[in-house]
């Protein structure tokens, strides 16, 4: 059971949402669509603003620049020469160009639009007469790249990526038809589907794709198109882990072996008897994504209990205080039990998408705030550390300690770990982000029935249809500098529904709701609201505030707005990992509201190594408008054992290495 503390206010004059009915074979919550969302202001507007305006153009020139749009050129006979890079880079383009159309949805942007429609030109020449769509092969099949058969899909289980490519196409396909209503990418894709469903099958080519994503991405052609063949493959890729496949081949080299490998790839047993995540991080938490969908979905009960065992396991043994996932470095995977290195963290930027969007599926399937809490922790921190604050440099892993110097580690964490960087070969993070970042306005609210969810406070605007009603919210916050949450609600015709406000997990006694971090302190107040009359008096329960909202005729013709305010109490407290993460022994972070804490040398006088913070430690916060973007700034004095004092300043962990190079902590000795 989860134990609340801290004070929660909320005063109301209210009223919202009623949604319709949900499809069968579909998600119990539903989303509020982005089409139907927009941030206004605070910091999240202002984070969108830089993708829209710096990471999405600088990800698109690097795509250039390094020859992966050639690639496309090439595969279209426009250009002659040999495929350059990884056989997996076309994802790269086919990312930026599904974070580019999210940001369409936002706003018109005519010279952005002219950009994506060259691309997908592009694209489209490259494709095959029946459908298939992979350059590393084509442009020259006898001298494929690096790691790709001179037959197709010859080594797809173990790491051709060819079906990998397929999925961020599909995904990207769909995001670009959503927002623009334009079919000049889905019909690319439809055709590369078809192939695939044409190629794989119970009475075809059985193979597990080596690198998921496809799953969830069929899973979305399907909502998109209705047409049932893309679930079956999606189930049918999902369902073949584990079991017995028919026609790819192991790689022979010494150097490809660890792709051979069976757990590595979570393909050594069929997914409803997998107890443990295990293997590569990014490719587990795209799996789970697709689990999820088939266990709402279909309302499988196998799945169901499968896909919540392995988020129990993630998040009581294998998570980051940051949301990061993955400790080991070089096979970006998950370790053994509470094995989880600071200084030698992986935490790919990847991942923290990945469980992003794998912590949204959760909720939406089962109504829970403790997935959103997950989806919070990881959003602020493990994810947005992944780009710096002026939006054209990057992180690809996220360590939670850095050394000065080079940046290579005294635990062994990677050459430069501390230096964020313009691109990389690998270039899988950056545009990985830039997509996640486009979308955040459709993740902000959800329905259920006449069940309207706040799942994050974001400055936001949403008009919602409520049965025959069309209701507006606004939303105001500085949050997540401030806890106040103001909603203005209006409608076109009296309606009731409940709105519910997340009481966040950050209030509770463990940022997961699990034993794997707790906070050594309760917030002081107890968790109460008031409301301004019985008849709109809420209640407290599983971490939601919910509230009847009724507006009335009257309401409705003076558009008088209904009132709502929150207030979350943001107290500095530190946090303390389980007995079993032996390397926070005697350690501890700091966290505010949903923001985790990190101490640089830059502010502290260059070296860490002597830093101690106790316990008992008093915090003070200042708001500093020019520092890293407008970030609060937390500061507390501690006394050294020679009677000395010290000063101890830290900024939040996600904009970290912003300022040059030097050493970071996390965890601090208390």
């Amino acid at each position: 059971m989860r134990k609340w503390s801290g004070a929660i206010v909320v005063a109301m004059s209210f009223a919202v949402v009623s949604s319709a009915q949900k499809k069968a074979g579909d998600y119990p919550v539903q989303p509020v669509p982005l089409s139907a969302v927009k941030v206004t202001g605070g910091f999240w507007q202002a984070k969108l603003e830089t993708n829209r305006t710096v990471t999405i153009p600088h990800i698109m020139e690097q795509n250039e620049s390094t020859g992966r749009v050639d690639n496309f050129r090439k595969g279209a006979g426009l250009m002659e020469g040999e495929y350059l890079g990884r056989r997996f880079n076309d994802t790269d383009i086919y990312k930026v160009v599904e974070a580019a159309a999210y940001s369409l949805a936002a706003g018109p942007d005519e010279a952005l639009q002219q950009q994506l429609d060259r691309l997908i030109d592009l694209i489209g020449r490259s494709q095959q007469d029946d459908g298939y769509l992979f350059p590393a092969r084509t442009i020259n099949p006898e001298k494929p790249a690096l790691g790709v058969g001179t037959e197709r899909w010859e080594y797809e289980n173990t790491g051709s990526h060819e079906l990998y490519n397929s999925g961020h196409l599909i995904d990207a396909a769909v995001a670009h038809f959503v927002a623009t209503g334009q079919r000049s990418l889905l019909d690319i894709a439809i055709r590369n589907a078809d192939l695939v469903d044409r190629t794989f099958g119970p009475a075809k080519r059985r193979d597990a794709p080596g690198h998921e994503v496809i799953e969830m991405a069929l899973i979305r052609l399907y909502r998109v198109t209705g047409d049932a063949r893309y679930f079956d493959l999606a189930k049918f890729f999902v369902d073949q882990r584990g079991t017995d496949h028919n026609a790819s081949k192991d790689y022979t080299e010494a150097s490809w072996q660890l792709y051979n490998d069976r757990p590595y790839r979570q393909d050594d047993k069929p997914v409803i008897e997998q107890e443990r995540a295990q293997g590569h991080a990014v490719r587990a938490v795209y799996l789970y994504s697709a689990m999820a969908d088939i266990a709402a979905m279909l309302q499988d009960e196998a799945y169901d209990r499968a896909i919540d065992r392995l988020w129990e396991d993630v998040y009581s043994k294998r998570a980051y205080v940051t949301g990061g996932l993955g400790s080991v470095g070089g096979t970006e995977a998950f370790a053994d039990d509470y094995v989880l290195p600071n200084e030698r963290a992986y935490t790919e930027t990847c991942a923290s998408v990945g469980a992003i969007l794998w912590n949204h599926r959760m909720f939406l399937k089962s109504g829970s705030s403790r997935y959103l809490d997950a989806f919070e922790q990881t959003l602020y921190n493990g994810f947005l550390s992944g780009v710096s604050v002026k939006g054209d440099t990057f992180f690809y892993q996220n360590p939670l300690e850095a050394s000065a110097g080079s940046g290579r580690g005294r635990g062994g964490a990677a050459p430069d770990a501390n230096r964020r960087s313009a691109y990389f070969d690998v270039a899988c993070c950056p545009a990985n982000l830039a997509r996640l970042m486009a979308q955040l306005p459709g993740l902000i609210y959800s329905q259920r029935g006449n069940e309207l969810f706040v799942n994050l406070y974001v400055d936001s605007e949403a008009t919602v249809k409520i049965g025959d009603a069309s209701v507006h919210i606004k939303q105001t916050t500085d949050y997540p500098w401030e806890g106040k949450v103001s909603f203005d609600v209006t409608s076109d015709r009296p309606v009731t529904f409940t709105l519910k406000m997340r009481a966040p997990g950050w209030l509770a006694d463990s940022p997961f709701g699990t034993d794997l971090y707790r906070f050594n302190s309760p917030v002081n107040e107890q968790v109460t609201w008031g409301a301004w009359n019985l008849q709109n008096r809420g209640a407290f329960s599983g971490g939601w505030l919910s509230a009847r909202v009724p507006i009335t005729e009257s309401q409705v013709a003076s558009q008088t707005a209904v009132r709502a305010r929150i207030e979350l109490p943001m107290p500095v407290r530190r946090v303390i990992s389980n007995a079993g993460v032996k390397e926070n022994t005697n350690k501890a972070a700091i966290q505010r509201g949903p923001v985790v804490y990190a101490i640089e040398g830059v502010d502290n006088g260059g070296s860490l190594a002597d830093l101690t913070i106790p316990l008992s430690a008093n915090f003070t916060g200042f708001f500093r408008e020019e520092l890293l973007g407008g970030v609060q700034r937390l500061t507390t004095t501690v006394r050294a054992a020679d009677g000395t004092t010290r000063t101890i300043v830290a900024v939040p962990y996600f904009a970290w290495a912003n300022r040059g190079r030097g050493e970071m902590v996390v965890w601090a000795k208390e």
